[in-house]
């Protein structure tokens, strides 16, 4: 037994244990603490060894995601290149083939994640899952019915329910606390730039219809699904899986790396151990539920964005088809950069709640304008508000949710809940959007605006909690209680040492 105050002043480690399996079995400590290595950083050379790692990792994360979300959101551009009136589908059948990607995508996260925490190496899981969906992606491409594009979509789900959660995992072993929220928001910008490129490219694809017998939507699916083939493909060797694996960082840097996560969570690390026990603790938390809470808030307004606004836009006057998929680019570049910007922000002040509460503001003043008898052009203002309050929220959410959850398994289970059962969310942005509403979609905007809602309870409820959990945690520091390294990975966040992220 170790008073955490001689843990600070003596600081050693079983060297034996320090290099366990993988580079993140390193956070695994002895009874005296972590062991800094033999070099110390300063914080300018801290800096300038994490921008390496930045442009070494970003760029091909990022790339995976935009070609996701492209993925899964083309079905829109393709709906007004003909698809509905080839495959002889009415409304609430396209409606049901937005909804079931999701059925799908959501309840396969969760064990996406654990098999993940289970694969050797992230690179081939993420490669993995990328390939799939890309083959999925292009045989969409050749559906004759409805049922066949059906049965594609949901195949699509499956197949793209490992990424998002496994990348949000994966940055969480490369990047402390309090550095997450902007690489998360590197690598989501690229979902924000997909909604841009998507439609450019769907504006070019579309005059394609009938070559080689096909209509031009059927290009959408075929073409895009082989360019997300060749990034797949490429993955498996770009993707770099752990610090001490790096042939690209010095011995002197990958020890950093894995001292600054190690001391992430405190002088005693966390726990590796992937354990039932952790999975139990993370569904059980109070925490769990209001992150799906607070998730809820932005990401239904932000599938209603990436699925229904070029039909919302269309409604907005007499535009033709390639008018329309060009309309949506500016609002997605937009959110783009508030998206970047704000994330930064948030990493240089360490706090989450206050942004997040500005993405949700954004997102509610957006719909209650697509609610109001506003000019069209207000309205498509209105899109913009709301495409940068969600896509500026969910970079903000999911890092909130990983900043407070420590145990490696914990955190992987909490986070893939938060994203899978969120998600589901995204079943009311698809359906609620019904042809007879159109042009002014009260039914669709009212729905979306009362999850919006649900997060503008859920997210000053979560800094609440999370403040008084504090001031707990700093009486219980003073009152000298005692703790072994193994009670302390046991409690994980619930740790006195460690303090949550307001």
């Amino acid at each position: 037994m170790s008073k955490m105050s001689d843990v600070e002043r003596n600081p050693t480690i079983d060297d034996e244990k320090y290099r366990i399996d993988h580079v993140e079995k390193a956070d695994v400590v002895a009874e005296g603490g972590i062991q800094p290595p033999a070099r110390i950083f300063t914080p300018e050379e801290e800096d300038k060894l994490y921008r390496k790692v930045d442009f070494r990792i970003m760029p091909i994360l990022s790339l995976l995601y935009l070609l996701s979300f492209m993925d899964r959101g083309n079905i829109g551009n393709a709906r007004l290149e003909g698809l509905e009136k080839e495959l002889k589908m009415n409304s609430q059948e396209f409606n049901t083939t937005l909804s079931c990607f999701f059925i799908t995508y959501c309840l396969c996260e969760v064990p996406a994640n654990l098999i993940m925490k289970k694969f050797r190496r992230p690179s081939h899981w993420l490669g993995l899952v990328t390939t799939t969906w890309a083959i999925v992606m292009t045989l969409m491409g050749v559906v004759q019915s409805y049922g066949g594009l059906l049965a594609a979509r949901l195949a699509l789900g499956v197949a793209e329910a490992g990424l998002f959660p496994g990348v949000i995992l994966y940055l969480s072993i490369w990047y402390p606390r309090h550095r997450s929220q902007s690489r998360v928001a590197f690598f989501f910008g690229a979902a924000t730039l997909a909604g841009a490129f998507s439609g450019l490219l769907a504006y070019g694809i579309g005059f394609m219809g009938g070559v080689g017998g096909y209509a031009g939507w059927r290009w959408i699916f075929i073409l895009e699904g082989l360019m997300t083939l060749v990034a797949g493909i490429g993955s498996f060797w770009a993707i770099s899986d752990y610090p001490a694996d790096c042939k690209w960082l010095t011995k002197e840097e990958a020890d950093w790396l894995i001292y600054r996560k190690a001391i992430d969570s405190g002088v005693h690390g966390e726990s590796e151990v992937v354990s039932w026990k952790y999975v139990r603790q993370a569904l059980t938390d109070w925490q769990t539920y209001l992150n799906v809470g607070y998730y809820l808030g932005v990401v239904v307004p932000l599938y209603a964005i990436s699925l229904i606004s070029p039909t919302l836009i269309a409604g907005f006057g007499k535009f033709t088809r390639p008018q329309v998929q060009l309309l949506t680019i500016p609002y997605y570049s937009v959110a783009c950069i508030f998206v970047v910007v704000t994330s930064i922000m948030a990493d240089r002040q360490k706090t989450r709640f206050r942004w997040m509460m500005i993405d949700l503001l954004l997102c509610f003043f957006g719909l209650i304008i697509q609610l109001t008898p506003a000019p069209y052009g207000v309205k498509y203002f209105g899109i913009f508000l709301i495409a940068c309050g969600a896509y500026g929220g969910l970079p903000t959410s999911v890092t909130w949710a990983t900043n407070n959850l420590s145990g490696q398994t914990k955190r992987a289970i909490g986070s893939a809940f938060q994203i899978g059962i969120g998600n589901l969310g995204a079943l009311a942005s698809s359906n609620v959007y019904r042809t007879q509403d159109k042009p002014k979609y009260t039914l669709g905007h009212s729905v979306i605006l009362a999850f919006n809602v649900l997060g503008l309870v859920a997210a000053p409820t979560y800094a609440y909690l999370l403040k008084r959990a504090n001031a707990r945690k700093l009486i219980e520091q003073q009152s000298g209680r005692e703790y072994t390294v193994e009670e302390i990975h046991e409690l994980g966040d619930k740790a006195p040492h460690f303090m949550y992220t307001i």
